[in-house]
């Protein structure tokens, strides 16, 4: 990929830097002030540079019916400037992509992570079969701004609705379900990812050096994105994840539509059984200096019982990481954490509760010759 211009801006470090970040080469984790640009961007005042990401295209009549009937979310009746979110799963119920989707009347705009890029137009390519869709990467003529406010910026409108995804993460999408119990922190979660020109790029790192617009790396969308609890492909999820382990039904899943590839189990899971492994928010010790990455072990006691996917050191709540771990682990133990051979406690929040799943509350029968003592008068 092409370094972007934001990477001139004045004290600009590219992700390829950092160890553990979760941008691509080529952006700018940060320029210098993480903590500052953290606080710009949750008041609303700053852009993140996201042309790391890829941007794709379907078009044709079939589009939404299509894609709806491969994916975990309910399409059908997207509107032109609506946004949503959906999971392509494999036989087994496993996440094998997760979409962004803005529909806008005649195009529907997916926009995912880079890496995921090839690999899912190969594979859509491949299902089209006699129906009426086409497919296309945009990602050279389309860069993805993200902001958690609304800037003045030059959005994309081809077909006359502004291409602006609206994250869902901020309430149970229709026909989803929540794990999470008690109040929620993605409920202030207003992020956005919108698309501009990538010849446009230029101009608005122009206007940051003029000082009309803020910047903020992308290491700043990523620790507030962790204190909202909110999952991403590129990071919480490994070759063994199912959307229920990180309560990815909240937004990405619809229970109540139609067929589609991994339905089963995501409906099994949900209705009778418990994700085996369950989405937590560490509060981590920083007493010792310590700060764990990406892939970090993390323990109770002398057991292994799960994997850091992200960390941060937040503006407000210090350090912090997303960790999927065994759903056994009790949630009221303190766990500890491998920083590169320094071992940092780290306290639970939870986000997926243990008991979660198995919703269908459906009594479990005596075996089959069992005998059942009667009550005494």
């Amino acid at each position: 990929m092409t370094p972007s211009p934001f990477l001139r801006l004045p004290g600009a470090v590219d992700a390829a830097a950092i160890p553990g970040a979760t941008a691509e080469a080529g952006v700018p984790a940060h320029y210098g002030n993480p903590l500052g640009e953290q606080r710009a961007l949750a008041e609303g005042r700053a852009i993140v540079d996201l042309s790391d990401r890829a941007v794709l295209t379907i078009t044709g009549p079939d589009r939404l019916s299509w894609l709806n009937s491969l994916t975990s979310q309910a399409l059908t009746r997207l509107q032109p400037g609506e946004s949503s979110e959906t999971l392509l799963l494999d036989v087994t119920g496993r996440v094998e992509h997760a979409v962004r989707l803005v529909e806008d009347g005649e195009t529907l705009w997916l926009l995912v992570d880079r890496p995921e890029a090839e690999g899912l137009l190969s594979w859509l390519d491949r299902m089209r079969f006699m129906l009426r869709v086409e497919l296309a990467d945009r990602s050279d003529d389309l860069a993805t701004v993200g902001t958690l406010g609304d800037p003045p910026l030059p959005i994309a409108a081809p077909n006359g609705v502004p291409l602006i995804w609206h994250d869902p993460w901020r309430a149970v999408a229709v026909g989803g379900h929540q794990y999470a119990q008690g109040e929620h922190p993605g409920a202030g979660w207003t992020w956005s990812e919108r698309l501009v020109p990538r010849d446009a790029l230029e101009s608005i790192v122009a206007r940051v050096e003029s000082g009309e617009l803020t910047a903020a790396g992308a290491s700043a969308a990523d620790a507030l994105r962790i204190a909202a609890w909110r999952p991403r492909f590129s990071t919480e999820v490994d070759e063994r994840t199912i959307p229920h382990e990180l309560d990815w039904l909240r937004s990405a899943v619809h229970l109540d539509k139609g067929c589609y590839r991994g339905q089963e189990t995501v409906a099994k899971v949900h209705n009778l059984g418990h994700p085996p492994r369950r989405l937590v928010m560490l509060h981590l010790d920083g007493s010792e200096g310590a700060h764990p990455v990406r892939g970090a072990s993390v323990s109770l006691g002398e057991k292994e019982v799960g994997t850091v996917t992200s960390t941060a050191l937040h503006y407000e709540l210090g350090p912090i990481a997303l960790a999927v771990v065994k759903r056994s682990t009790a949630p009221d133990e303190t766990l500890t954490v491998d920083a590169d051979g320094t071992l940092v406690a780290a306290a639970q929040e939870v986000v997926v509760p243990p008991g979660a799943g198995a919703e269908a509350q459906i009594p479990h029968l005596p075996r089959l010759g069992a005998v059942t003592r009667r009550p005494r008068d």
